[in-house]
């Protein structure tokens, strides 16, 4: 491998890494038994696989945790998160130190329970529930592949890492591992080293409750895997099963480590009273004293531990040293794959880019999932970090380019990724895409399969990491497929969860403001959400559409009210529902009333603005307002006053056109029409009073 260490297979010096191994279960049993908190046993049973791999092949320099060089490490058995922190802090990553070590699951630390990546150099992603982790590092290792593609050359390999993990028998029961472990084997993602913590005990019980009638080697070697089996706790036998796994490059590798979870106490080694609890008192002593630990000072790390670590840390820094050598070298050998690989990290969006949209036809009715293809197909030339596909839905997401051409075993130079039915796996491998920082991803299916894949969308969130969720077929107008596939919850739900921006545009030119307004998010996921159906493009040339604020303000005012006279009612509308709103609004100005209509793609987008607009908006003296959305009217109030003033979905949908559906359900402009008359006709409730919710 390029800029490496020469591998120690057969020259390791096993005293050492007892040492090291030792003050790693040290460090775990003094946090877990000060906190009175957390998880000892994989740290106990796995200290001697991790100090081998740490201090003999992983690549990284704690000066600068993200160098796009580095092998990336990920605990995807997050509870055992004192593992990882032992290592860092060791390693010599200045913002682990021994103090966050004392203050373990305590507040304000970098070391919670389960690690968060945007808390300490070196936890490469948030893992904590099951299975996430295994995913992410697929995507990490898929965006370390591309990237090589992209700008390897003959004399300039910078992308010649692994990625490397190590995995509980938790991970592996989790479907969301299974996905993603069947895409990499398929996929031939040479670059992966996972190491499997067999250690037959999981937190209920012995695994042979629930996991003892499949074969995990057979069954990886089934999905394209190299499978090792191991002695874990034998750390000539770790380094050479790495080395082993380094030199395969067709296929991604699992080494099965047996190994015994809480090693080394007496009464709970072996057993799950190991695994999520403190050892307690009397047998954290015991374990100590199996291992040669002292009992006092806690926290103790010896200073040939700390010398050693300091010598590898200026071993790793040569091979630092060296890849940016290489890499100012390329500039004049290859210049144009050292600028592509600078834009790659920095992406920036060129300036200008909103010229760059498409121009729709306003005579034409147009799908917003079709608009959005338009759109990536526009921006993309400009970005060639964006990158992306479905959930086995390219056909129907549209959530690609035409021009761009597909991702597959040894062509991993083009864009448009073929996820398969994995929704799961998909946004796994789209967030560790989007963390190693050499991507911008996106990931697309139904809306309603959301569900499917929450538990990485929340963990995007979680991580404000701005990977891009496109979600098609949007409502109960999806027609036919009936209520199995029509959402009614969907946006609400997405709307609920902190930290992700959802975007509902109301036609082909709010669709493609989406797409800029998500590119330009670094902090945190944004959900586009599209229909299936065809949807009016509103002539923006006419007077009446000369509003004031855009999609980028999250709502605007999209179509006037009457010059004169008070305004005397509010239709907002959001996706599809918006050109309903407009209809209503026009009928109900022939009647002689004022109707402002308000497009609100976004609410987070809203919030993020300065009082004084959102007054301007949604102005507090008038409370006439109706809010029209396919979907339940849960958190619309915040907005209309109460779940009466929505035109909504409160049950499931129903199976047949799109367009009874959609009369059934009161979606036409004469209901919306009628509706708004009702709110009319009600007494004006009185104006929030200053400080009671600003934002209505």
């Amino acid at each position: 491998m390029a800029s490496n260490l020469e591998r120690p297979a057969g020259s390791i010096d096993t005293d050492l890494l007892k040492g090291l191994a030792r003050t790693v279960r040290g460090l775990t049993i003094d946090a877990t038994e000060a906190a009175k908190s957390g998880h000892p046993g994989l740290p106990l049973g796995c200290a001697d696989l991790a100090v081998t791999l740490w201090y003999y092949f992983l690549r990284y320099n704690p000066e600068d945790p993200a160098w796009p060089g580095r092998d990336k490490f990920i605990l995807s058995g997050g509870h055992g998160s004192m593992l990882l922190y032992s290592l860092l802090h060791l390693a010599g990553y200045e913002d682990m130190g021994l103090e966050e070590l004392r203050n373990f699951r305590q507040w304000g630390s970098r070391t919670p329970g389960h690690p968060e990546s945007d808390l300490a150099g070196g936890v490469e992603t948030t893992t904590g529930p099951l299975g996430q982790g295994f995913a992410n590092g697929i995507g990490f290792a898929l965006a370390d592949a591309m990237m090589g593609a992209r700008v390897n050359r003959k004399g300039f390999r910078p992308f010649d890492n692994y990625v490397y993990a190590i995995v509980s028998d938790g991970d592996l029961m989790e479907g969301v591992a299974q996905e993603a472990a069947s895409f990499a084997g398929h996929m031939k993602l040479g670059n992966v080293v996972y190491l499997y913590d067999d250690n037959d005990v999981s937190l209920d019980g012995p695994t042979a409750l629930t996991f003892n009638r499949e074969d995990t080697a057979k069954k990886f070697e089934a999905m394209g895997w190299h499978v090792q089996k191991i002695d874990g706790m034998d750390h000539k036998e770790v380094a050479k099963a790495i080395t082993t796994a380094q030199d395969e490059k067709e296929r991604p590798s699992l080494i099965i480590c047996k190994t015994v979870i809480g090693y080394g106490a007496p009464k709970k080694a072996g057993t799950s009273a190991a695994h999520g609890s403190p050892l307690g008192g009397e047998e954290a002593e015991a374990a100590k004293e199996f291992h040669g630990i002292p009992l006092e000072p806690l926290f103790h790390v010896p200073e040939e531990d700390r010398k050693a670590w300091a010598e590898r840390k200026n071993q790793l820094r040569g091979v630092y040293d060296k890849w940016h050598e290489d890499l100012e070298a390329a500039r004049s050998s290859h210049p144009d794959a050292v600028k592509l690989l600078e834009a790659h990290l920095k992406q920036e969006l060129p300036e200008g880019l909103e010229k760059k949209l498409p121009e729709f036809d306003p005579e034409k009715e147009l799908a917003s999932r079709k608009a959005s293809q338009a759109a990536i197909k526009a921006i993309a030339p400009e970005i060639p970090w964006l990158v992306g596909g479905s959930a086995d839905l390219s056909v129907s997401t549209n959530a690609f380019s035409s021009d761009w051409e597909n991702v597959q075993p040894g062509e991993l130079g083009p864009r448009h990724l073929w996820f398969g039915v994995r929704e799961h796996a998909m946004g796994g491998i789209v967030n560790g895409m989007v963390r190693s920082g050499l991507f911008r991803s996106f990931g697309a299916t139904f809306l309603t399969f959301s569900d499917y894949m929450r538990g990485a969308v929340r963990l995007s969130a979680l991580m404000h990491c701005p990977s891009i969720w496109v979600y098609t077929h949007d409502s109960i107008f999806l027609g036919e497929d009936g209520p199995t596939h029509q959402p009614v919850e969907h946006v609400a739900s997405l709307r609920a969860m902190p930290g992700i921006i959802v975007i509902r545009p109301g036609d082909a030119v709010e669709t493609a403001e989406a797409w800029l307004a998500a590119l330009r998010e670094k902090e945190h996921p944004v959900a586009i959400v599209l229909t299936r159906q065809n949807i009016p493009t509103f002539d923006r040339s006419k007077a009446e559409f000369e509003g004031e604020g855009s999609l980028a303000q999250g709502a605007y005012i999209f179509r006037k009210e009457k010059d004169s006279g008070d305004l005397d009612g509010i239709l907002i509308g959001t996706g599809s529902e918006l050109h309903l709103c407009v209809e209503a609004a026009r009928a109900l100005e022939g009647e002689g009333k004022s109707i402002r209509v308000v497009s609100m793609p976004s609410w987070e987008l809203f919030e993020r603005q300065e009082p004084k607009y959102r007054e301007k908006v949604l102005p507090k003296s008038c409370q006439r307002r109706l809010a029209v959305e396919a979907g339940t009217a849960f958190g619309w109030p915040r907005w209309v006053g109460s779940e009466a003033n929505t035109v909504s979905v409160n049950r499931f949908g129903a199976s047949a056109p799109w367009k009874r559906v959609a009369k059934e359900f009161g979606f036409t402009p004469e209901n919306v029409a009628s509706r708004m008359r009702k709110v009319l006709d009600r007494k004006q409730q009185p104006a929030p009073a200053d400080g009671d919710d600003e934002l209505t």
